[in-house]
């Protein structure tokens, strides 16, 4: 069963991707974690599954990338969602 900070945590972050356009919604599953999926509305190929667990050695959570970096401190769900809009921005030429 997901904790309630986690989950508590990631729908902070959800609200917070949300006003900046992009699409975020809580996933559970029956096997895995609970994670947070994201994608760009204007290039559905852009997209991000993010989660929230401790640090290692540490009671404190945080945001984590898909592929297991860490990424932003849980007190902070608008520079989290910052640095998610920055990497789903698609680059035009």
């Amino acid at each position: 069963m997901v904790s309630d900070v986690r989950l508590d945590h990631l729908e902070q972050l959800v609200r917070e991707l949300c006003a900046r356009g992009l699409i975020a919604r809580v996933v559970r599953t029956r096997s895995g974690p609970v994670f947070l999926r994201v994608v760009n509305p204007e290039a559905t190929a852009l997209s991000e599954n993010v989660t929230c667990a401790p640090a290692p050695n540490s009671a404190q959570h945080y945001f984590w990338w898909s592929w297991g970096e860490l990424m932003h401190q849980v007190d902070d769900p608008r520079g989290a969602a910052r640095k998610v809009a920055r990497v789903l921005e698609p680059h035009r030429t």
